[in-house]
């Protein structure tokens, strides 16, 4: 599903060159849910924008799905991200003057569908996320985690290969937190979708069924629930 190879990014800060991934390969199976680890600066939000299509590696290879992504044009990997990929933040990144409705139904009306041929599949998702009654509400008029749960319908109403979460529980407290992890990995277990969710909570990583450890931008550990290192 997922294929990195001798991935290499660099930043720059003034004179000064800052690596971020250094030589990273990995693979994903399709339908797997993998935590990535690390520290900050460790270089796994980097990794997750590079998968999903936001940044270009300076060197290496990353294909999706079987789509070889330096081989996408601009507008093509505009639209791989539209349709085939997720995108849950800690932010959330609702629009502020949107219902809760129309959030969800955001990455349909930019591929081309109206608001009332989006409908069914947003009332759908937003029911299995529990806020089938609160469609109507601005970001304003709700609770972090009732954002969140937005923030995942919202990502999944393209019915992507991919999602990917970027410390989706960061902006929760504990037993919320917990509630949308419960829910992400049910979700992508009920859509046989696959995520990759960075986080520096050891206990939100418990939730994935591989755990990858970052540092200095090298892969540094590889775990397979609690069976031990991978081979």
């Amino acid at each position: 599903m997922i294929r990195l190879r001798n991935v290499v990014k660099t930043y720059r800060q003034g004179r000064a060159a800052v690596p971020a991934l250094q030589g990273v390969s990995l693979d994903v199976a399709e339908g797997a849910f993998v935590s990535v680890m690390g520290a900050s600066g460790s270089g796994k939000s980097t990794m997750l924008h590079l998968i999903g299509g936001l940044d270009v590696p300076d060197s290496g290879s990353i294909s999706v799905g079987g789509q070889q992504l330096g081989r996408l044009s601009d507008d093509e990997l505009t639209l791989f991200r539209r349709r085939k990929i997720g995108f849950v933040f800690q932010f959330f990144n609702l629009l502020p003057t949107l219902t809760a409705e129309e959030n969800v139904a955001l990455p349909l009306l930019l591929d081309g569908k109206s608001l009332h041929e989006a409908r069914p599949r947003v009332e759908s998702l937003l029911e299995r996320v529990g806020l089938g009654a609160r469609r109507c509400h601005k970001p304003d008029e709700l609770s972090g985690g009732e954002m969140q749960r937005v923030a995942i319908a919202r990502a999944l109403v393209v019915d992507p290969l991919l999602v990917l979460a970027d410390e989706p529980t960061g902006n929760l407290d504990s037993k919320t937190g917990e509630e949308i992890l419960h829910l992400m990995k049910e979700t992508a277990e009920q859509a046989r979708q696959t995520v990759v969710m960075v986080t520096h909570d050891a206990r939100a990583a418990a939730y994935g069924e591989r755990i990858v450890t970052l540092k200095d931008g090298r892969v540094v550990g590889d775990l397979c629930g609690e069976e031990g290192e991978r081979p």
